[in-house]
């Protein structure tokens, strides 16, 4: 008897042990989402973030880095639950595969800027005229863009070099930046000569201090239309997130970055 007892002891007591540890797992919120944004969103975004959070008590987690390595990763089924890209295609074609609510919306079209160190020989002008002055006195030895293989604003920096007759002669001189957050520090931190990033970058007011820049002719170049969608394991948190980025005072904020904003329609 004492036997039996003790066993029924046993089972109510894991029974309450268990019931415990579903309600300790009910009552621990939720992790905040995980958004895969374009590096030309760091300043931007993260503002937009916290704003969000004020505005609704919310928080997400910002992951930067370049379109196409996100984009590869969302491919082979990556936990993010929304993606904001800088080349809308890659957006067009995750909602092709059927990993994505819909087509998403576009959101800002971005713009290049060239970038120069203080010290730097190179002398920064929006026709690239000072570029092409310092390569023929053979004052760049380091160039920086972001990698054209998987990052927009480095295959945006191509198209404007290529268009004004400088890459060529430029490309033994380039250093690769894995986004185009990390070309700006090549540009500026790494012994470069100066370098073509995202205007919205120099916007940092800290920037101004350190480098010269200027807004490379948006003709030289394809638009940067930059699209976001989310993905179908997006929460409420998401959801509400990506409507709040159509805001006034998200888009006041990309607006305040440098970036050209889309109309409702699109």
């Amino acid at each position: 008897m004492r036997v039996l007892i003790g066993r029924m002891w046993m089972r109510v007591l894991a029974g309450v042990a268990l019931s415990c540890a579903a309600l300790t797992a009910c009552d621990r919120p939720a992790p905040p989402p995980r958004i895969a944004a374009a590096a030309d969103l760091r300043l931007a975004l993260t503002e937009i973030a916290a704003a969000f959070e004020r505005d609704t008590g919310r928080k997400v987690d910002l992951l930067f880095g370049s379109s196409g390595n996100f984009y590869r990763q969302l491919q082979q089924g990556a936990p993010f639950a929304m993606f904001l890209s800088a080349d809308e295609e890659y957006v067009l074609d995750l909602a092709k595969a059927g990993r994505t609510t819909d087509q998403g919306r576009l959101y800002a079209v971005g713009r290049l800027a060239l970038i120069a160190p203080k010290a730097s020989p190179l002398k920064v002008d929006e026709g690239l005229e000072g570029l092409r002055k310092a390569l023929a006195r053979g004052d760049i030895r380091r160039f920086a863009i972001a990698n054209p293989d998987h990052a927009p604003y480095g295959r945006r920096a191509r198209e404007a070099l290529e268009q004004a007759g400088l890459w060529q002669p430029l490309e033994p001189h380039l250093v690769l930046g894995e986004n185009v957050s990390q070309a700006l520090q090549f540009a500026i931190d790494g012994g470069a000569q100066g370098g073509i990033i995202a205007w919205s970058l120099v916007q940092d007011p800290a920037l101004g201090a350190r480098a010269d820049f200027a807004l490379i002719p948006a003709e030289l170049h394809a638009p940067l239309r930059q699209r976001m969608v989310l993905m179908r394991s997006a929460d409420e948190t998401a959801r509400r997130f990506y409507a709040y980025i159509d805001q006034p005072p998200a888009r006041a904020i990309l607006d305040r970055h440098g970036f050209a904003l889309p109309s409702a329609a699109n």
